[in-house]
Protein backbone atom coordinates (compact mmCIF):
# COMPACT_ATOMS: atom_id res chain seq x y z
CA UNK A 1 0.00 0.00 0.00
CA UNK A 2 2.69 2.31 0.94
CA UNK A 3 4.45 1.28 -2.14
CA UNK A 4 1.37 2.70 -4.18
CA UNK A 5 1.14 6.13 -2.33
CA UNK A 6 4.66 6.59 -3.30
CA UNK A 7 4.05 5.96 -6.55
CA UNK A 8 0.97 8.05 -7.14
CA UNK A 9 2.73 10.73 -5.07
CA UNK A 10 5.80 10.39 -7.68
CA UNK A 11 3.48 10.50 -10.56
CA UNK A 12 1.50 13.95 -9.49
CA UNK A 13 4.84 15.48 -8.83
CA UNK A 14 6.38 14.52 -12.33
CA UNK A 15 2.68 15.45 -14.09
CA UNK A 16 3.08 18.89 -12.00
CA UNK A 17 7.08 19.66 -13.06
CA UNK A 18 5.62 18.67 -16.94
CA UNK A 19 2.95 21.06 -16.65
CA UNK A 20 5.32 24.00 -15.56
CA UNK A 21 8.23 23.55 -17.87
CA UNK A 22 5.02 23.37 -20.68
CA UNK A 23 4.18 26.50 -19.64
CA UNK A 24 7.20 28.03 -19.43
CA UNK A 25 7.17 32.11 -20.43
CA UNK A 26 8.32 32.46 -24.11
CA UNK A 27 11.51 34.24 -24.81
CA UNK A 28 13.30 36.11 -28.13
CA UNK A 29 16.05 37.62 -28.43
CA UNK A 30 17.89 40.12 -31.04
CA UNK A 31 21.15 41.63 -31.00
CA UNK A 32 22.63 44.89 -33.17
CA UNK A 33 25.84 45.76 -32.57
CA UNK A 34 26.68 47.26 -28.86
CA UNK A 35 22.76 46.64 -28.20
CA UNK A 36 20.80 43.31 -27.07
CA UNK A 37 16.48 43.20 -27.03
CA UNK A 38 15.09 40.68 -25.01
CA UNK A 39 11.54 39.92 -25.62
CA UNK A 40 9.35 37.01 -22.90
CA UNK A 41 5.68 36.74 -22.47
CA UNK A 42 4.43 34.77 -19.92
CA UNK A 43 2.57 32.27 -19.74
CA UNK A 44 3.26 31.21 -22.96
CA UNK A 45 0.03 29.04 -23.08
CA UNK A 46 -3.05 31.37 -21.72
CA UNK A 47 -6.38 30.41 -21.68
CA UNK A 48 -8.92 32.89 -22.92
CA UNK A 49 -9.64 35.15 -20.19
CA UNK A 50 -5.82 34.97 -18.86
CA UNK A 51 -4.15 38.37 -18.92
CA UNK A 52 -0.40 37.88 -20.21
CA UNK A 53 2.67 39.90 -19.41
CA UNK A 54 4.90 40.52 -21.83
CA UNK A 55 8.39 42.21 -20.70
CA UNK A 56 10.64 44.24 -23.40
CA UNK A 57 14.60 44.37 -22.15
CA UNK A 58 17.08 45.94 -24.05
CA UNK A 59 20.78 45.97 -22.67
CA UNK A 60 23.19 49.18 -24.06
CA UNK A 61 26.80 49.22 -23.44
CA UNK A 62 28.16 52.97 -22.41
CA UNK A 63 27.43 55.88 -23.78
CA UNK A 64 24.85 54.05 -26.48
CA UNK A 65 21.44 56.35 -26.48
CA UNK A 66 18.65 54.24 -26.87
CA UNK A 67 15.14 54.77 -27.90
CA UNK A 68 12.40 52.69 -26.74
CA UNK A 69 9.48 52.10 -28.44
CA UNK A 70 6.43 54.27 -27.86
CA UNK A 71 3.79 53.08 -25.84
CA UNK A 72 1.40 50.22 -26.88
CA UNK A 73 3.13 50.73 -30.25
CA UNK A 74 2.68 47.37 -32.41
CA UNK A 75 0.42 45.98 -29.66
CA UNK A 76 -3.46 47.56 -31.26
CA UNK A 77 -4.88 44.56 -31.17
CA UNK A 78 -4.86 43.81 -27.41
CA UNK A 79 -6.59 45.65 -24.50
CA UNK A 80 -3.77 46.68 -22.08
CA UNK A 81 -4.07 46.19 -18.58
CA UNK A 82 -0.93 47.49 -16.97
CA UNK A 83 2.21 49.36 -18.68
CA UNK A 84 5.54 49.71 -16.13
CA UNK A 85 8.81 51.28 -17.89
CA UNK A 86 12.28 50.93 -15.87
CA UNK A 87 15.60 52.09 -16.45
CA UNK A 88 18.59 51.94 -14.68
CA UNK A 89 22.84 51.39 -14.75
CA UNK A 90 24.09 48.45 -14.10
CA UNK A 91 27.66 47.94 -11.90
CA UNK A 92 29.25 47.89 -15.80
CA UNK A 93 28.08 51.10 -16.81
CA UNK A 94 25.66 49.81 -19.15
CA UNK A 95 22.02 51.19 -19.58
CA UNK A 96 19.13 48.49 -18.68
CA UNK A 97 15.67 49.46 -19.96
CA UNK A 98 12.39 47.74 -20.05
CA UNK A 99 8.53 48.14 -20.47
CA UNK A 100 6.65 45.70 -18.82
CA UNK A 101 3.29 45.40 -20.43
CA UNK A 102 0.09 43.10 -18.92
CA UNK A 103 -2.01 42.01 -22.01
CA UNK A 104 -5.77 41.23 -22.78
CA UNK A 105 -6.13 38.72 -25.89
CA UNK A 106 -8.94 39.62 -27.80
CA UNK A 107 -9.98 36.25 -28.55
CA UNK A 108 -8.70 32.82 -28.14
CA UNK A 109 -6.75 30.84 -31.21
CA UNK A 110 -3.72 31.55 -32.85
CA UNK A 111 -1.83 34.86 -31.58
CA UNK A 112 1.55 37.07 -32.07
CA UNK A 113 3.72 39.52 -30.62
CA UNK A 114 4.66 41.35 -33.65
CA UNK A 115 8.56 42.85 -33.85
CA UNK A 116 9.07 45.78 -32.16
CA UNK A 117 11.42 48.51 -33.24
CA UNK A 118 13.95 49.81 -30.70
CA UNK A 119 16.16 53.05 -32.17
CA UNK A 120 19.47 53.42 -30.13
CA UNK A 121 22.74 56.48 -31.48
CA UNK A 122 26.10 55.17 -30.35
CA UNK A 123 27.92 58.01 -28.87
CA UNK A 124 31.38 56.15 -28.08
CA UNK A 125 34.44 57.05 -29.52
CA UNK A 126 35.49 56.55 -32.74
CA UNK A 127 31.89 55.32 -33.58
CA UNK A 128 29.55 56.41 -36.12
CA UNK A 129 26.54 57.83 -34.22
CA UNK A 130 24.13 56.60 -36.66
CA UNK A 131 23.86 55.19 -40.28
CA UNK A 132 24.68 57.81 -43.06
CA UNK A 133 21.42 59.24 -43.74
CA UNK A 134 19.52 58.31 -40.59
CA UNK A 135 19.37 59.48 -37.27
CA UNK A 136 19.82 56.25 -35.28
CA UNK A 137 20.60 52.96 -35.99
CA UNK A 138 17.29 50.28 -35.96
CA UNK A 139 17.21 46.66 -33.98
CA UNK A 140 13.84 44.45 -34.84
CA UNK A 141 12.93 42.13 -32.22
CA UNK A 142 11.92 38.64 -33.26
CA UNK A 143 7.90 37.99 -33.76
CA UNK A 144 6.66 35.47 -30.63
CA UNK A 145 3.79 33.46 -31.86
CA UNK A 146 1.72 31.33 -29.09
CA UNK A 147 -2.06 30.04 -28.67
CA UNK A 148 -4.76 31.32 -26.45
CA UNK A 149 -6.66 28.28 -25.28
CA UNK A 150 -10.71 27.81 -25.12
CA UNK A 151 -12.54 26.71 -22.15
CA UNK A 152 -14.92 24.83 -25.30
CA UNK A 153 -13.82 21.92 -25.73
CA UNK A 154 -12.44 20.67 -28.80
CA UNK A 155 -14.82 18.07 -29.93
CA UNK A 156 -17.54 20.32 -29.13
CA UNK A 157 -20.36 21.04 -32.00
CA UNK A 158 -20.32 23.95 -33.99
CA UNK A 159 -23.40 24.93 -33.32
CA UNK A 160 -23.81 26.10 -29.48
CA UNK A 161 -27.18 26.39 -28.67
CA UNK A 162 -28.39 23.55 -26.16
CA UNK A 163 -31.43 22.31 -27.00
CA UNK A 164 -34.90 24.14 -25.66
CA UNK A 165 -36.33 22.67 -22.57
CA UNK A 166 -39.91 22.15 -21.86
CA UNK A 167 -42.62 24.94 -22.50
CA UNK A 168 -43.55 26.36 -19.20
CA UNK A 169 -47.71 26.83 -19.27
CA UNK A 170 -48.63 30.17 -20.42
CA UNK A 171 -49.90 32.26 -17.59
CA UNK A 172 -53.27 33.60 -17.12
CA UNK A 173 -53.60 37.44 -17.97
CA UNK A 174 -54.38 39.20 -14.96
CA UNK A 175 -57.66 40.51 -14.36
CA UNK A 176 -58.01 44.19 -15.67
CA UNK A 177 -57.89 46.75 -12.51
CA UNK A 178 -57.19 49.33 -13.97
CA UNK A 179 -60.98 51.17 -13.87
CA UNK A 180 -60.52 50.50 -9.71
CA UNK A 181 -56.39 52.11 -9.99
CA UNK A 182 -57.59 55.27 -11.95
CA UNK A 183 -60.60 55.92 -9.10
CA UNK A 184 -58.21 55.62 -6.38
CA UNK A 185 -55.74 57.48 -8.04
CA UNK A 186 -58.35 60.79 -8.85
CA UNK A 187 -59.46 60.36 -4.79
CA UNK A 188 -55.86 60.75 -4.17
CA UNK A 189 -54.99 63.72 -6.61
CA UNK A 190 -57.87 65.22 -5.23
CA UNK A 191 -56.74 64.59 -1.54
CA UNK A 192 -53.06 65.55 -2.34
CA UNK A 193 -49.67 65.68 -4.65
CA UNK A 194 -48.15 64.21 -1.97
CA UNK A 195 -50.30 61.57 -1.22
CA UNK A 196 -49.89 59.97 -4.81
CA UNK A 197 -46.16 60.43 -5.09
CA UNK A 198 -45.85 58.61 -1.45
CA UNK A 199 -48.35 55.71 -2.75
CA UNK A 200 -46.53 55.28 -6.02
CA UNK A 201 -42.81 55.31 -4.36
CA UNK A 202 -44.31 52.43 -1.90
CA UNK A 203 -45.75 50.48 -4.77
CA UNK A 204 -42.01 50.62 -6.55
CA UNK A 205 -39.89 49.85 -3.79
CA UNK A 206 -42.76 46.29 -2.33
CA UNK A 207 -41.37 44.84 -5.77
CA UNK A 208 -37.85 45.61 -4.84
CA UNK A 209 -35.35 43.08 -3.86
CA UNK A 210 -32.00 42.75 -3.84
CA UNK A 211 -30.10 40.52 -6.66
CA UNK A 212 -28.42 38.50 -4.76
CA UNK A 213 -31.78 37.93 -2.98
CA UNK A 214 -33.50 36.69 -6.74
CA UNK A 215 -30.83 34.60 -7.74
CA UNK A 216 -30.46 32.52 -4.21
CA UNK A 217 -34.89 31.96 -4.52
CA UNK A 218 -34.32 30.80 -7.98
CA UNK A 219 -31.32 28.56 -7.21
CA UNK A 220 -33.12 27.28 -4.33
CA UNK A 221 -36.42 26.45 -6.29
CA UNK A 222 -33.92 24.77 -8.85
CA UNK A 223 -32.48 22.51 -6.19
CA UNK A 224 -35.43 21.70 -4.76
CA UNK A 225 -36.49 19.38 -7.71
CA UNK A 226 -35.33 15.90 -7.85
CA UNK A 227 -31.76 15.75 -8.83
CA UNK A 228 -31.80 15.62 -12.65
CA UNK A 229 -31.63 12.02 -14.70
CA UNK A 230 -28.67 11.25 -17.22
CA UNK A 231 -31.07 12.76 -20.13
CA UNK A 232 -32.32 15.89 -18.14
CA UNK A 233 -28.63 17.09 -16.93
CA UNK A 234 -28.18 19.30 -19.97
CA UNK A 235 -31.06 21.23 -18.84
CA UNK A 236 -30.38 21.52 -15.25
CA UNK A 237 -26.63 23.23 -16.19
CA UNK A 238 -29.03 25.37 -19.03
CA UNK A 239 -31.08 27.10 -15.57
CA UNK A 240 -27.78 26.98 -13.38
CA UNK A 241 -25.90 28.51 -15.63
CA UNK A 242 -28.67 31.00 -16.26
CA UNK A 243 -29.12 31.67 -12.76
CA UNK A 244 -25.18 32.71 -12.47
CA UNK A 245 -25.00 35.12 -15.79
CA UNK A 246 -28.41 36.65 -14.73
CA UNK A 247 -27.30 37.50 -11.05
CA UNK A 248 -23.81 38.52 -12.54
CA UNK A 249 -25.63 41.18 -15.02
CA UNK A 250 -27.63 42.49 -12.19
CA UNK A 251 -25.32 42.53 -9.81
CA UNK A 252 -22.20 43.58 -12.01
CA UNK A 253 -24.03 45.38 -15.03
CA UNK A 254 -22.80 43.00 -17.13
CA UNK A 255 -24.08 41.73 -20.08
CA UNK A 256 -23.52 37.93 -19.40
CA UNK A 257 -26.72 36.91 -21.00
CA UNK A 258 -25.81 37.63 -24.09
CA UNK A 259 -22.24 36.95 -24.55
CA UNK A 260 -20.81 33.52 -25.47
CA UNK A 261 -18.69 32.09 -22.83
CA UNK A 262 -15.34 33.26 -24.51
CA UNK A 263 -16.81 36.99 -25.06
CA UNK A 264 -18.00 36.50 -21.23
CA UNK A 265 -14.75 35.33 -19.57
CA UNK A 266 -12.93 38.47 -21.69
CA UNK A 267 -15.27 41.03 -19.84
CA UNK A 268 -14.91 39.24 -16.84
CA UNK A 269 -11.07 39.19 -16.67
CA UNK A 270 -11.21 43.08 -17.64
CA UNK A 271 -14.20 43.84 -14.22
CA UNK A 272 -12.14 46.12 -11.64
CA UNK A 273 -15.08 44.51 -9.31
CA UNK A 274 -14.38 40.76 -9.68
CA UNK A 275 -11.22 39.72 -7.55
CA UNK A 276 -9.04 36.66 -9.00
CA UNK A 277 -10.58 34.19 -7.40
CA UNK A 278 -14.19 34.92 -8.34
CA UNK A 279 -12.58 34.84 -11.54
CA UNK A 280 -11.30 31.99 -11.51
CA UNK A 281 -14.18 30.05 -9.93
CA UNK A 282 -16.66 31.24 -12.85
CA UNK A 283 -14.05 30.01 -15.67
CA UNK A 284 -13.97 26.38 -13.85
CA UNK A 285 -18.08 26.83 -13.04
CA UNK A 286 -18.51 27.78 -17.12
CA UNK A 287 -16.07 25.27 -17.98
CA UNK A 288 -17.99 22.18 -16.53
CA UNK A 289 -21.28 23.65 -17.80
CA UNK A 290 -20.45 24.04 -21.43
CA UNK A 291 -18.55 20.27 -21.20
CA UNK A 292 -22.55 19.00 -20.24
CA UNK A 293 -24.39 21.29 -22.18
CA UNK A 294 -22.37 21.75 -25.61
CA UNK A 295 -20.02 18.68 -25.65
CA UNK A 296 -22.63 16.13 -23.61
CA UNK A 297 -20.36 14.99 -21.01
CA UNK A 298 -22.59 13.41 -18.22
CA UNK A 299 -21.04 14.65 -14.72
CA UNK A 300 -20.87 12.54 -11.39
CA UNK A 301 -23.39 13.05 -8.66
CA UNK A 302 -19.70 14.42 -7.41
CA UNK A 303 -19.28 16.90 -10.10
CA UNK A 304 -23.28 18.06 -10.03
CA UNK A 305 -22.71 18.92 -6.22
CA UNK A 306 -19.20 20.88 -7.24
CA UNK A 307 -21.08 23.14 -9.93
CA UNK A 308 -24.11 23.96 -7.46
CA UNK A 309 -21.73 24.45 -4.44
CA UNK A 310 -19.26 26.68 -7.18
CA UNK A 311 -22.77 28.58 -7.79
CA UNK A 312 -23.78 28.80 -4.25
CA UNK A 313 -20.43 29.98 -3.18
CA UNK A 314 -20.20 32.68 -5.51
CA UNK A 315 -23.65 33.62 -4.71
CA UNK A 316 -22.50 34.55 -1.07
CA UNK A 317 -19.09 35.32 -1.04
CA UNK A 318 -20.48 38.77 -3.11
CA UNK A 319 -23.90 39.46 -1.70
CA UNK A 320 -22.80 42.28 0.25
CA UNK A 321 -23.88 45.60 -1.60
CA UNK A 322 -26.41 43.78 -4.03
CA UNK A 323 -28.18 46.08 -5.73
CA UNK A 324 -31.90 46.07 -5.27
CA UNK A 325 -33.71 44.88 -8.50
CA UNK A 326 -37.26 45.31 -9.52
CA UNK A 327 -38.29 42.01 -9.23
CA UNK A 328 -41.26 42.21 -11.70
CA UNK A 329 -39.29 43.09 -14.37
CA UNK A 330 -37.29 39.86 -13.43
CA UNK A 331 -40.02 38.07 -14.32
CA UNK A 332 -41.21 39.00 -17.67
CA UNK A 333 -37.37 38.97 -19.02
CA UNK A 334 -36.74 35.79 -20.96
CA UNK A 335 -34.53 33.00 -19.58
CA UNK A 336 -30.74 33.50 -20.37
CA UNK A 337 -29.14 30.93 -22.44
CA UNK A 338 -26.03 30.73 -21.79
Amino acid sequence: MNQLINKASLLLVLSSTLTALANEPLEKTAQSGPVTATVELDPSKPVIGDTVTLTITVVAEKDVEMLMPEFGEALDQYSIVDFVPRESINDSGQTVASQKYRLQPPSSGKQAIPPILIEYVDRRDGRRPAPEGLDAYELLTERIDFEVKSVIPKDAKADLKPPMGKLEPKAQEPPVRWPWVVVVLVLLAAASPFAIRAWMNWQRLARRRSAYDIARSRLVKLLSRQRPSADQVDEFYVELSSIVRRYLEDRFEMRAPELTTEEFLTSVGQSPDLIMDHQALLREFLRQADLVKFAGVQPSDEGIEQSIGAARRFLEETRENAPLIDEESQTTQPSAVS
